[in-house]
């Protein structure tokens, strides 16, 4: 317990730095990493610092600690343990691409989180989830009944103590209530394209227009659909001499890399909202 990552965001003047040092400094705090970025259009500084102490500390009283510091600078800034992994909760239908590549990830200590539970409006992938020992909830959903599956996943939440949200190719909308519930803590993935293709089977209309450049983005979940603050995004070149199955295949990969980078930017808390932006911290 004295291992903490110290984000903050303020509008920018002279003495950030200077005091958040002098902060550490009065704490015998040794920091291990630094990055900063000063936005000039938007006068907006933001800062991430990974530091050690030298006797255990709770995230509370460093709050509390650092509060005057914050006030004066007008800043948005949070403590977090560094060693704590986040609790997840995905959801997903009926491709479980993105779903197996974070369960293998997790499993194989290659992302820093625990996968709380699994919920899905089918149950095609409660064999995956049992095999790796996470909880799986099937919960079916119709127009009629949305309301009352959103707050079964938000009972969810709420109950295994979930930090972040994924939707690995969860194939519904979210009413704007449930987008409101889960701000900044929910993350979806879906292809990009260029140009663009909606509806059933995007890979096929990609194929059909000759499309040569496949991609994917990670976003926050905001009640504008696939509109929300982008994480993380990726590409790929395709030719006219791939089927439409392969374009798939190679969306699906490129969909579980921009996925996987997006929650282990999020739990290692890398990313600041800039408005409608972030700021991602490498």
């Amino acid at each position: 317990m004295n291992d903490f990552i110290l984000t903050l965001s303020c509008p920018d003047r002279i003495g950030i730095v200077h005091s958040v040092t002098g902060w550490l400094l009065s704490l015998h705090g040794n920091i291990v990493d630094a990055q900063q970025f000063g936005d000039i259009e938007e006068e907006r500084f933001f800062l991430r610092v990974h530091f050690k102490l030298p006797l255990p500390a709770n995230v509370e009283s460093l709050q509390e600690s650092f509060a005057p510091v914050a006030e004066r600078f007008s800043m948005d800034a949070r403590i977090h343990d560094a060693n704590r992994k986040a609790r997840l909760l995905i959801l997903v239908s009926r491709q479980g691409h993105c779903l197996n590549d974070l369960l293998f990830r997790t499993h194989s200590g290659q992302l820093p989180v625990e996968i709380a539970a699994i919920a899905s409006n089918h149950n095609d992938y409660s064999g995956m989830a049992a095999s790796y020992g996470i909880p799986f909830h099937h919960l079916p959903v119709t127009p009629q009944t949305r309301p009352q599956q959103e707050q079964q996943i938000l009972d969810l939440v709420e109950h295994n103590q979930v930090d972040l949200v994924v939707l690995a190719r969860y194939m519904q909308i979210l009413s704007a209530e449930m987008c409101a519930a889960l701000s900044g803590r929910a993350i979806n993935i879906h292809h990009s394209f260029l140009p663009s293709f909606k509806g059933a089977r995007p890979y096929h209309q990609a194929h059909a227009r000759g499309v040569k450049i496949i991609g994917a983005t990670a976003h926050y979940v905001t009640s504008d659909l696939d509109e929300g603050p982008i994480i993380e995004q990726d590409i790929e070149r395709v030719d006219h001499s791939m089927s439409a199955h392969q374009l798939t295949q190679v969306g699906s990969d490129v969909e579980s890399l921009v996925l996987a980078r997006a929650v282990r930017n999020h739990v290692e808390h890398r990313i600041l909202l800039n408005g409608s932006r972030t700021v991602v911290f490498k």
